[in-house]
């Protein structure tokens, strides 16, 4: 399974283990990962009919739950990359704005098709934390059977730890992103990218 946004999905309606997650109560990317996936679990299985009949309030369930938990401005920079050279933060933050409401459209959409029963394994964090970079490894078991290698990769901002990338077996989102936006923006502007990202006509692998 190559697709990024269908092993998000799995990992978002992945069933932790208690005695994982019993040891994971503070601040640091492994509880964050694994916390924040427990929430939106628990939160789709006691609402499920709800957020079917309005998918509005599923969306705003991602919003709220998942998004605070990525660094998305900072992901905006990396997927530019050298076509994000010498603009404007406002224009990046407005670039940020869409890319968001494009993960938040299709990760809700995803989650009321992927009610998986499978388990999330996160592996416990070995030495010290990297405030640069620090990966938070996990495992989800495939309904097909196998498992898939899905990596977090965490930085500490003044705001605490946040994800800036998700590696779904070795294929970096941010990666996948640049590869297909980057050029488009040297081609047509960023302006374009935004408008076409905005009115949902802009068609992006994963």
């Amino acid at each position: 399974m190559k697709s990024a946004a269908k092993i998000l999905l799995l990992l978002l309606t992945g069933l932790i283990s208690t005695s994982t997650l019993a040891q994971l109560e503070g601040d640091d990317p492994v509880s964050l990962v694994t916390n924040t996936t427990n929430g939106i679990l628990t939160k789709l299985n006691n609402n499920f009919e709800q957020y079917e009949a309005d998918p509005a309030s599923l969306q705003a369930l991602v919003r709220s739950d998942l998004m605070p938990l990525l660094d998305v401005h900072y992901s905006a920079r990396l997927i530019l990359g050298r076509a994000g050279r010498g603009l404007k933060k406002a224009k990046v933050d407005t670039f940020a704005d869409a890319m968001v409401n494009l993960l938040v459209n299709r990760y809700s959409d995803g989650l009321l098709q992927f009610r998986s029963k499978e388990p999330l394994w996160v592996i416990p964090q070995r030495g010290e934390l990297n405030e640069k970079l620090t990966r938070v490894r996990t495992r989800v078991k495939l309904p097909g059977g196998g498992e898939a290698p899905v990596d977090y990769a965490f930085h500490k901002t003044p705001d605490g730890w946040k994800a800036f990338d998700v590696i779904v077996e070795g294929i970096s989102y941010v990666t996948t992103f640049r590869n297909q936006i980057m050029p488009d923006v040297q081609a047509n502007g960023i302006d374009s990218v935004i408008a076409r990202l905005t009115a949902g006509e802009l068609e992006l692998a994963d």
